[in-house]
């Protein structure tokens, strides 16, 4: 996968999975996975060990990837996940919500 329909930043909600519902905000990207961290979603347990002296480890909470294509832009407008078409206006390339028309960043 070379495009994502996803930008980091975007609000998104999780279609499938355990965490389907959740809504989120897209923390990072990775288009050759074709993946992406969406904050609150897909949490996994990281055993880290200390580092450096009188650092501490334990367990610790981070998110795990999902397939982009698990996840929909959500719309405010709508309040669910919707698929976007892109529009050009004066040169410049919008996203905007094939329901409704409200438009993205």
């Amino acid at each position: 996968m070379a495009n994502l329909h996803i930008k980091k930043g975007d609000t998104v909600v999780v279609l499938s999975g355990d965490d389907k519902g959740v809504i989120g905000e897209v923390i990072a990207t990775s288009p050759a996975e074709g993946k992406v961290l969406v904050k609150g979603a897909n949490m996994i347990h990281k055993h880290v060990k200390p580092r450096r002296q009188g650092e501490s480890g334990g367990i610790v909470d981070a998110e795990g990837a999902i397939y982009a294509s698990k996840v929909a832009l959500y719309c405010p407008a709508c309040k669910k996940g919707v698929r976007v078409k892109v529009e050009i206006a004066d040169g410049k390339k919008t996203r905007v919500c094939t329901k409704c028309g409200a438009k993205f960043n």
